[in-house]
């Protein structure tokens, strides 16, 4: 009697549950009131959530937690005490505040997500935090005098995050990692699909000869045994990614594949070990190399269009370098560490740099979302993605360019409209569906064959096999992430591919005037001095010049151009730019104005002839003015007269309407063009087109006009050699592409229909599919190799489709 006690006892603690980790707990020592744990470690876990408050974390899913290592923190991460390892991890350093992304292995579920995005409930000198799910990281900011990484790593660990380090290029290594391990799985189920299909060559030839009963058993025995090692190894990530789906009370695509491959390994198992046949371990093996060989496609297909993503859909910008005291203008990828550089008012730092010579105000919006400026000086360090806002700045480069930290920074929340396209979401949504649908539809077809148990077998199998959504799920990626890369070798730069889609429903478009519709370059450029200067023309040129070669709007530019002869002074200080007036700045004690008639009011009378005026002065004395004639860019007309055929087109210039006159006939109503428009006044008539149901597409510089490109549902930066685009746009265009810009807003529509025809592609393959399979007389092998068929098929429709289609239309 007391033994069955024991037993009992024994028995009710085995069944005890980790409330952290839901792993068994080996008794019951180890628990805090009515909780148990398994180790140490989730219940260190669990204290340090319930002292932050966090216990919700535990509502969200049940037993979310991982395990964590028990010991060995205060070593382990003893090198994130030293300096030069830290800056290598660091991404953003200033003042006080670091951001830096680390990878999480361990995040798996909500939440995952929701105590790391509460971190700062933990430890209060975290600031934000922020998990990209897919890749399983946190970006973290904190502040160095309150906490430090090394205790901030270490309380990730003890919450069972402990992150992956790897210094040299961590992202790249995972990834091959990952790779190597498909290869080798494949290759082992190719082996034994290879084997196997000998070992059962005599079972084929069987109608014309007939083997003796031992020697079927004993081949049929070597099949088995070569399985096995398919099942558990080649198959363990399907089975993983199910069970992980169904503990989240979730059924994700691997889920019906996965019943189908045990299904078919039991019933051959059966088959064998009853002598009632030799089974299906040909197809087995088979179908799991098949899968596997549709997996590797699918991993080489993400891969080929991250891979574009990070390192070709770079912000089109070149860079002014140094060279002996010259200046040139080199292509961002160009600049090496080392390298000198020139970066002016409100352009981007493009890579990690020490300030050499000037006085640096860097606005870290574009990284941390708070508009401070911070003040450098020489030998000041200077990170990449910060905006200068003040007087040209040489600075030397230490860390190379990272064009997919540059695209990270501007594809970040606080400057991205468009988190996912509807149709990724519609494809998302039909996927979720679909397979529970095809679990009912296997389901019923094995229940209509019974008890023909052969048929339901493979009616069972093969719908579960032919039936899964892969090609569904490739669709949209593939044919949006091409269309990605040739807008990209056109000139045209979108943040991701949500703004295909965004892009193909515009319905009106707005553009701005200079340096939209104009191009730089100092022709038409005329000055006119005012009567009485005190200033001879050299003096009065070398200071004006001294304050627009520090800006880059268009019309500084161009005045910059014209004055090319004249020297640049060394002595400039508190320059500012006001946009939507202009810019000024004090020369050598002077104080320099450009800008408008808003901006310096002069007592003059400037002739309506059609050309831009800038009016200049000098300690608020009127010196003269600049006529400046727009030069329109190539294929302006063409491009203005394709887009009225199909667009509501409007202009919102900052400019007088000297022009107005000259524009109105080029626009699809010559009432809709507003002139001497602030940058509020832009944005506000961005809403009241919204409000009206509008789609609007904001075509800008970036400069004055930056709200606005914020505001419309798709705003489009035009470049030219410069890196001042607005991190509000969604898209950059190359200066000398603009004659494509009907082409690129019409091609993202025929983007949109391959995409809808890839769909009805793979809903066509699964019910052709289906129709074969519920009939049972479908092999599970046939069905392996028709699933990667018809992602084979909607890739090639996608990528033929899009290439081709963008030769006629954009070449």
């Amino acid at each position: 009697m007391r033994l069955i006690q024991v037993t009992a006892v024994k028995t009710e603690q085995a069944t005890l549950g980790c409330y952290h980790c839901g792993l068994a707990c080996p008794d019951d020592k180890i628990a805090i009131e009515d909780k148990y744990f398994c180790c140490n470690g989730c219940k260190t876990a669990y204290e340090i959530l319930e002292g932050s408050d966090l216990c919700q974390y535990y509502e969200l899913n049940e037993t979310p937690g991982t395990t964590p290592a028990e010991f060995g923190f205060k070593e382990k991460y003893s090198f994130l005490d030293d300096e030069k390892t830290r800056s290598q991890l660091y991404q953003f350093v200033n003042d006080n505040i670091v951001t830096l992304t680390l990878t999480l292995p361990a995040i798996h579920c909500s939440s995952c997500i929701w105590v790391l995005e509460s971190f700062y409930r933990i430890n209060d000198g975290v600031t934000n935090s922020k998990v990209n799910f897919l890749k399983k990281q946190l970006t973290i900011s904190f502040d160095k005098t309150k906490t430090s990484l090394r205790t901030i790593v270490e309380q990730l660990a003890s919450l069972g995050y402990e992150p992956e380090f790897n210094l040299a290029d961590l992202q790249t290594k995972v990834g091959e990692k990952n790779l190597r391990s498909l290869y080798i799985k494949i290759g082992i189920a190719g082996f034994a699909f290879g084997n196997i299909m000998l070992l059962s060559l005599p079972d084929y030839l069987q109608k014309f000869d007939t083997i003796p009963q031992n020697f079927q058993i004993f081949f049929s025995v070597l099949n088995i045994i070569l399985a096995l090692p398919v099942l558990f190894y080649s198959a363990s990530g399907y089975f993983k990614s199910a069970w992980g789906s169904l503990r989240k009370k979730a059924i994700n695509m691997d889920v019906p594949i996965s019943l189908g491959i045990i299904t078919l390994f039991i019933r051959s198992f059966y088959e064998v070990g009853t002598l009632s046949g030799v089974g299906w371990m040909d197809s087995f093996a088979g179908l799991v190399f098949l899968l596997l060989l549709g997996k590797l496609f699918q991993e080489k297909t993400y891969q080929a269009l991250s891979f574009e993503r990070d390192y070709k859909s770079y912000f089109p910008v070149s860079i002014i370098k140094l060279e002996a005291g010259k200046e040139r203008s080199i292509a961002l990828s160009q600049l090496k560490v080392r390298d000198r550089y020139i970066v002016r008012n409100n352009e981007i730092i493009p890579a990690d740099s020490i300030l050499i010579n000037g006085k640096g105000l860097i606005d870290y919006s574009f990284i941390t979302g708070e508009a401070d400026v911070h003040s450098k000086v020489s030998g000041d360090m200077v990170y990449a993605g910060g905006k200068h806002q003040g007087g040209a700045i040489e600075l030397e480069v230490v860390k190379e360019v990272s064009q997919s930290y540059l695209t990270q920074l501007w594809n970040n929340d606080a400057f991205n409209k468009h988190q996912d396209a509807r149709i990724t979401v519609l494809a998302n949504t039909v996927s979720k569906y679909f397979t529970a649908a095809v679990l009912l539809i296997a389901s019923g077809a094995a229940l209509y064959w019974l008890p023909n148990y052969t048929y339901a077998a493979n009616a069972f199998t093969a719908v579960l096999i032919i039936a899964c959504p892969c090609a569904l799920a490739l669709s949209t990626p593939f044919t949006l992430g091409n269309t990605m890369r040739i807008f990209g070798r056109k000139n045209f730069y979108i943040k991701n591919t949500a703004v295909v889609e965004v892009l193909s429903n515009i319905d009106t478009i707005v553009f701005d005037k200079t340096g939209t519709l104009t191009e730089s370059g100092s022709s038409g450029t005329e000055f006119m001095p005012a009567e009485q200067t005190n200033y001879p023309e050299a003096k009065l040129f070398s200071l004006i010049r001294s304050v627009t070669w520090h800006s880059t709007h268009p019309l500084s530019r161009k005045i910059t151009q014209f004055l090319m002869d004249y020297e640049v002074l060394d002595e400039v200080e508190d320059l500012e730019e006001l946009p939507g007036k202009g810019v000024q700045a004090i020369v050598e004690n002077d104080l320099v104005k450009v800008g408008s008639e808003d901006f310096i009011v002069a007592d003059i009378n400037m002739d309506n002839d059609g050309r831009s005026k800038v009016l200049i002065s000098i300690n608020d004395k009127f010196a003269g003015f600049f006529a400046i004639q727009g030069t329109y860019r190539t294929g302006f007309k063409t491009v203005l007269s394709d887009l009225n055929k199909h667009y509501d087109t409007l202009l919102l210039s900052g400019d007088n309407d000297n022009e107005k006159e000259v524009l109105s006939s080029y626009f699809s109503d010559g009432s809709r063009l507003y002139f001497n428009q602030s940058p509020i006044q832009k944005l506000e008539k961005i809403k009241s087109l919204q409000s009206a149901n509008k789609k609007v597409l904001m075509v800008g510089d970036g400069l004055n006009d930056a709200g606005a490109l914020r505001q419309s549902d798709l705003g489009i930066s035009i470049t030219e050699n410069i890196n001042a685009f607005s991190p509000a746009c969604d898209g950059i265009l190359e200066s000398n592409s603009f004659s494509r810009l009907y082409n690129l807003i019409r091609f993202s529509k025929t983007s949109m229909v391959i995409v809808k025809i890839s769909y009805l592609i793979s809903l066509l393959y699964n019910i052709i599919g289906l129709s074969f399979a519920v009939q049972g007389t479908l092999s599970p092998l046939i069905s392996a190799i028709l699933m990667p068929l018809s992602s084979i098929t909607v890739v090639t429709f996608t990528s033929v489709g899009t290439n081709l289609l963008a030769k006629l239309k954009l070449d």
